[in-house]
């Protein structure tokens, strides 16, 4: 029997993915890379490498690493968000209810990601990526708290100025929940207050 028959006929067939599953994948094994070895092994070569993949692959999708890190940190907001609007969709219809789903939704999701996010903005701080990723994501959150607050307000708008002074105190307790200065009851506990003093000033 010639060797070419000791083969075995039957070869696995490789699974062309669309361009949008590529992505998903990439920004799979890339939160992995960064959850297992830190931030700083995250590189596009490396990334090639673990997602089995030639380097152009993932040059072409991410161009540099700090477009892939922005990538990381655009596919956390999405989660984000749909968390969010999960939750205020069957949360009780009171301000309390809605701040403390608000509150508790904010700080879960960058709990979820451990110490991954702090170290992803930390690697992109000051870079123009995180910039506009950032600055686009905190208006939409943003005007979906707008709309979910104003029905307590009567007839004021909320200034804001009381929601990017929200934002940042969302950022700050749920940053130092993930590091474990505070605890995650803590951080929500503060942050439902924050939410619920803003809008009784605006509504007075």
């Amino acid at each position: 029997m010639s060797s070419a028959m000791e083969k075995s006929p039957i070869t696995a067939k490789r699974v062309r993915l669309t361009r949008e599953q590529r992505l998903s994948q990439l920004v799979d094994v890339a939160w992995r890379l960064v959850r297992e070895e830190g931030t700083d092994a995250l590189t596009l070569p490396r990334l090639a490498e673990e997602a089995a993949v030639a380097k152009p692959v993932v040059y072409d999708h991410f161009g540099t690493r700090n477009g892939l890190l922005a990538a990381l940190y655009q596919d956390f907001d999405a989660r984000q968000t749909l968390v969010m609007d999960a939750a205020v969709a069957a949360s009780d219809p009171t301000l309390e209810g809605i701040a403390r789903t608000i509150a508790s939704s904010y700080v879960d999701c960058v709990l979820t990601q451990g110490r991954e996010i702090p170290g992803v903005l930390a690697a992109l701080a000051g870079s123009p990526e995180l910039e506009t990723v950032k600055r686009a994501y905190q208006r939409v959150y943003i005007e979906k708290c707008q709309t979910v607050l104003r029905r307590f307000t009567g007839q004021e708008d909320i200034a804001l100025a009381g929601f990017w002074a929200m934002l940042g105190a969302a950022d700050g307790l749920s940053n130092a929940a993930a590091t474990g200065e505070i605890t995650a009851d803590e951080a929500q506990d503060e942050l439902y207050e924050t939410i619920v003093a803003m809008v009784q000033r605006s509504g007075r």
